[in-house]
């Protein structure tokens, strides 16, 4: 986070890039952004250290038919029937992996569904603020580090994570240092490329997208990392994600809509008190 206030404020400065100036309007704009962002490190943190690397993989999907579901409810929109059985095909292959895992873990599989959670509010919360707020991409990215990193300091202090990462004893490694500020600039550029993601395309599209890089991870993590049991039905169940997720993204990159071929699975949403909605 301070980094990414060190590298845009200095972008600012140098007219490289441009984003609202700081006002109180800006901590309504960005509601509830920061809240969200801590809540996906925090769960994200924990259900890795609970999870084997493959199934943390598998499990994280769910994110992506979250996303679909608030994408619908927030953002109004339709998909293709096409990309919706795509989701389905990825959701349907973590339900075979999940079920056959022989490291079943009660707080991880908790920490995992809230970060899914988490993850999928907060890309649909930073697609809905792009396009209404006029906060720009930059925008979000700043106020958002701004706002919780005061916070996040108190958090980690609170339960001595901070005092744990001062008193570190490599501090004085060049290497360490080095590795340590290219991990924190590797952040920014990780946080920048999601947000431009979701700029040029829907939040749904960016957490499938997403999806694909974890190919290469869940199956080195087969081999790699020693906390993965091996089943063939589990085996079964990440290769139907996997198909799942290129499917989608074939579909979504490179098949153009033509007459009599754009059907389209509507959901509507209707304003009742119960918040209801329906499919045709």
């Amino acid at each position: 986070m301070a980094t990414t206030l060190v590298v845009l404020y200095v972008a600012k400065k140098s007219k490289t890039v441009q984003f609202q100036d700081f006002d109180i309007s800006i901590l309504f704009k960005i509601f509830p952004l920061p809240l969200l962002y801590v809540g996906n490190h925090i769960t994200g943190l924990a259900s890795t250290k609970k999870l084997s690397l493959p199934m943390f993989t598998v499990l994280r999907k769910f994110t992506i038919l979250m996303t679909m579901i608030l994408e619908v409810y927030i953002l109004r929109k339709t998909f293709p029937k096409r990309l919706v059985y795509s989701v389905a095909a990825i959701i349907l292959g973590a339900m075979v992996a999940a079920s056959s895992d022989l490291a079943f873990d009660v707080e991880g599989y908790t920490f995992i569904l809230l970060n899914d959670v988490f993850t999928a509010a907060s890309s649909v919360y930073t697609k809905k603020k792009l396009g209404s707020e006029g906060l720009g991409k930059y925008g979000v990215l700043f106020y958002n580090a701004l706002i919780i990193i005061i916070p996040t300091l108190l958090a980690s202090a609170f339960t001595g994570d901070l005092h744990e990462a001062v008193t570190f004893e490599d501090w004085v490694e060049a290497t360490f240092i080095f590795c340590f500020l290219v991990s924190c600039f590797m952040g920014f550029v990780l946080m920048y490329s999601i947000v431009l993601c979701s700029y040029y395309n829907s939040a749904l599209t960016t957490a499938v997208v997403g999806a694909i890089k974890n190919v290469a991870v869940a199956y080195i993590g087969v081999f790699v990392g020693g906390d993965y049991l091996f089943s063939w039905t589990n085996f079964l169940g990440l290769s139907i994600c996997m198909l799942g997720g290129l499917m989608y993204s074939y579909f979504t990159f490179n098949v153009q809509p033509s007459e009599g071929n754009n059907e389209e699975l509507k959901i509507h949403v209707t304003d009742d008190s119960k918040g209801r909605f329906s499919t045709n």
